[in-house]
């Protein structure tokens, strides 16, 4: 029983991370992400696509390799077809995602250079002017004349 709770305990010490919460978190925004770039390329792309192509669906457009062979009314061997114009689509969902993702990340990396930067900048205490040669002699004129004194 005692092994039980371990396991429990340890699974729940796993899933309290944060590592494991920031990776959950952003499975269910690139979920949500995914359907707003297949809604786009789906009903805004492609029909734009469909429509210079001159056809209304671009899922329909395939190359048929092979047609259905029938034989009393009946399918016995179905058609081998190249579907490119769903293949086209899911390209295009891949390079918006790719593109916001490459977006997303460069901005981020963007603003971890600036913190780290005037991080910097408050970590190293300004320097204190150097005195020039002639300020050194000065000084140490004035300390000789103190100890003959």
């Amino acid at each position: 029983m005692k092994k039980g709770r371990g396991l429990i305990n340890e699974f729940r010490a796993f899933i309290m991370r944060g590592n494991v919460l920031d990776m959950a978190v952003g499975v269910i925004v690139g979920g949500a992400f995914g359907k707003i770039t297949s809604s786009l390329v789906n009903d805004l792309l492609m029909p734009f696509i469909s429509w210079i192509c001159g056809t209304r669906d671009m899922s329909v457009l395939n190359l048929v390799v092979r047609p259905a062979e029938i034989v009393n009314g009946e399918v016995v061997a179905e058609a081998i077809t190249i579907g490119f114009g769903s293949f086209i689509g899911t390209v295009l969902d891949f390079i918006l995602i790719a593109l916001v993702v490459f977006l997303i990340v460069k901005g981020f990396n963007k603003a971890h250079t600036l913190m780290e930067k005037k991080k910097e900048e408050a970590e190293i205490p300004p320097e204190e002017p150097k005195p020039g040669t002639d300020e050194l002699l000065a000084q140490i004129l004035e300390e000789l004349k103190k100890k003959n004194n």
